[in-house]
């Protein structure tokens, strides 16, 4: 929809434009009028770029048509004018195209041809629109905080359960990724182990190359055909991933190729390890776990590629995952024990392949939970980062005492915690989603009007409070740093919708989004002005 204001010092004339178009269904509507090019200019400066054409009559008192063109051909060169006039005159005619006047009509004018002449109007509105949307769009998915939330999303999709399947896909399109969710991919993990009984290798070691590992990683990423997606997820910050759709043997032709440039450009054998081939969102959790289990075995096959296929039935079966993870969640040891005993034992009794599969897959779980309860692990409980000491588990009891205390080792961390400090946490990483109070007490244990009370008394402010200043703080970022609309920012950020963002942002700041982004535009415009 575009707004249009009528200049004419008659106001019959202004009426019987009014009535002589169908304004809406040319996607039109009138939002002011004046009578003279005077009040036209105040009109123009009050609405601050509202207004996209104007027309206008040239015959009118104290400012006419001519001066009201040049004028606003200097300070409103973005406007569409139409002149529509009773004088068949060369000097107006001469005076509207020198103004980039769209189009000059005479006075009566028929129905037909003034529909024709905002017709006209408009498709050039609506092409300048499409052109201006995919500059921006262009231009913020070029930004470091597109990259950024890009791979928060990714990462989010294959570290946490989702509840919502219809909001991880709306999300997705926001990004250009609802095209994966139909494809089947496996997941890459690829690290320059580092090994205890390693001797030391100068300015050679792993976590010294790992700045051009990851940018060799990621230009290859970029580069192919199609390009992959690449992420990094804290927990494991040596390791890189790289999501590749799977189509026939892709995901090994790809680690081959990968295994090839960083040996050639940093002359370090990688790990690479090959998740099983998921479908869909929902799997890509499952594809993640086994990318990373393969990873760890690669041990065994001295850094050579190793896939999540193949293994032993249930080796990589969610239960497996879930079941002791969900059981430390609640914080419940002894049964938590007994499940790692038993799939130990299960474990144990098929192979010793098996059973050091298994181990990894307890430890996911173990360090899944621990990220959701906002723990970081000590350098002695990364199990990836010490694979030899897995292949020393040569007993049930063994392998379950080290799983055991790193368990409650998470444990005490999180009743130690202070201040709300792995909800807030949580808030923060899961904001642009719909969160509610009895979803997180649930998820952290607590009775919904204990937790309602704890959390105020824990942070100082109300869960809603809280949850909307977080939201705030990414919006005003969106607002500063893009040109994206309303809309996509309030989906963004996690509000339900433009009005209600908008309605949350004037109440808190005192002027609406829109005004907000171009006070900081003009500030950040006079800031860059020479100094006199």
């Amino acid at each position: 929809m575009y707004n249009i204001m009528i200049v004419d010092d008659e106001p019959e004339i202004r009426k019987g434009i009014r009535m002589k178009v169908d304004w809406e269904r040319l996607g039109l509507r009138i939002v002011g009028e004046a009578g003279n090019g005077s009040e036209a200019l105040k009109a123009l400066e009050t609405a601050c770029g509202a207004i996209d054409i104007v027309i206008t009559d040239m015959n009118m008192p104290m400012m006419d048509g001519v001066s009201f063109l040049e004028a606003c051909r200097e300070r409103h060169p973005e406007l569409r004018t139409l002149v529509l006039t009773g004088y068949e005159d060369f000097h107006y005619a001469r005076a509207a195209v020198r103004s980039q006047v769209r189009d000059y009509l005479l006075k009566p004018v028929s129905k037909d041809e003034l529909e024709e002449a905002l017709q006209k109007v408009t498709r050039e509105l609506d092409q300048e629109r499409r052109r201006s949307q995919q500059q921006e769009s262009m231009a913020w998915r070029l930004t470091q905080y597109y990259q950024e939330m890009k791979e928060h999303f990714v990462v989010q999709i294959v570290k946490e359960e989702r509840e919502h399947a219809q909001a991880v896909r709306d999300r997705a399109k926001l990004f250009e990724l609802e095209a994966w969710d139909a494809l089947r991919v496996s997941i890459l993990t690829i690290g320059l182990r580092e090994r205890t009984s390693q001797p030391d290798c100068g300015e050679r070691t792993p976590d010294k190359l790992r700045l051009p590992f990851e940018l060799i990683c990621k230009e290859f990423a970029d580069q192919s055909e199609p390009p992959l997606l690449t992420f990094k997820d804290a927990s494991y910050p040596g390791l890189l991933h790289l999501i590749v759709p799977e189509q026939g043997d892709a995901s090994q032709q790809v680690a081959d190729k990968l295994r090839a440039l960083i040996v050639q450009y940093l002359s370090a054998e990688p790990a690479i390890g090959i998740g099983s081939p998921v479908e869909g969102f929902s799997s890509w959790r499952e594809g993640y776990m086994s990318a990373l289990l393969a990873w760890n075995l690669t041990e065994t096959k001295g850094g050579a590629s190793q896939k999540g296929e193949g293994a032993e039935p249930d080796a990589l079966h969610e239960e497996a995952f879930q079941k002791p993870r969900m059981i430390l969640l609640k914080g419940d040891m002894a049964a938590f024990q007994r499940t790692v005993r038993q799939e130990l034992e299960k474990a144990f009794g098929v192979s010793q392949a098996y059973f050091v599969k298994i181990i990894f897959r307890l430890y996911l779980g173990i360090e899944a939970a621990a990220h959701e309860s906002g723990v970081e692990l000590d350098r002695k409980d990364e199990l990836w980062m010490r694979p030899d000491l897995v292949l020393g588990f040569h007993t049930v009891e063994r392998a379950e005492q080290f799983l055991v205390e790193m368990a409650q080792r998470i444990q005490r961390r999180t009743s130690e915690e202070s201040g709300f400090q792995a909800v807030k946490q949580f808030i923060d990483s899961h904001y642009m989603y719909e969160l509610n109070l009895t979803m997180l007490a649930e998820r952290f244990n607590y009775y919904p009007s204990y937790f309602s009370e704890l959390f105020k008394a824990k942070v100082g402010v109300t869960f809603i409070q809280y949850l909307n200043d977080v939201r705030m703080t990414h919006a005003v970022r969106l607002l500063e740093e893009t040109a994206l609309s309303l809309w996509d920012i309030a989906e963004l950020t996690g509000f339900a919708n433009a009005s209600y963002f908008s309605s949350k942002f004037k109440k808190q700041y005192g002027l609406s989004p829109s005004e907000y982004r171009a006070q900081r535009k003009n500030e950040k415009s006079d800031s860059e002005l020479p100094k006199k």
